[in-house]
């Protein structure tokens, strides 16, 4: 199981967490929710439970629920600058559909975890 990051992407959480003043790393996990079925939820990791699990590129960490991993195992995570709009981009090996406006995507193994 692989989590990576750009190192646009680990810039970005190093300044986040600068900001902030304090935090390991970027939490990133997936919601139920939107038009496609997931959604990706970011926040601050200020600790790593047991049931975590913590991927770490360029000097920064993801930490990751193993709860949530099948989701987001082999994602690429990058930072970029779209006109005024900073956002990160998630390339997700996983996802099987998108929604319209990017917010939401669809997971094949659903249908075979539900069976």
């Amino acid at each position: 199981m692989s989590i990576s990051l750009t190192e646009a992407a680990a810039q970005r959480i190093q300044r986040q967490l600068t900001e902030r003043g304090s935090g390991l790393g970027l939490r990133l996990g997936v919601t139920t929710t939107g038009c496609s079925g997931h959604a990706y939820k970011l926040d601050y990791a200020d600790a790593v439970e047991d049931s975590d699990v913590t991927f770490e590129a360029h000097g920064a960490k993801v930490v990751v629920s193993k709860r949530d991993l099948p989701l987001l195992d082999g994602l690429r995570v990058d930072f970029r600058r779209e006109g005024l709009n900073e956002v990160f981009r998630f390339d997700n090996p996983n996802a099987t559909a998108l929604c319209g406006c990017g917010e939401s995507f669809h997971y094949e193994g659903e249908a075979e975890a539900e069976s």
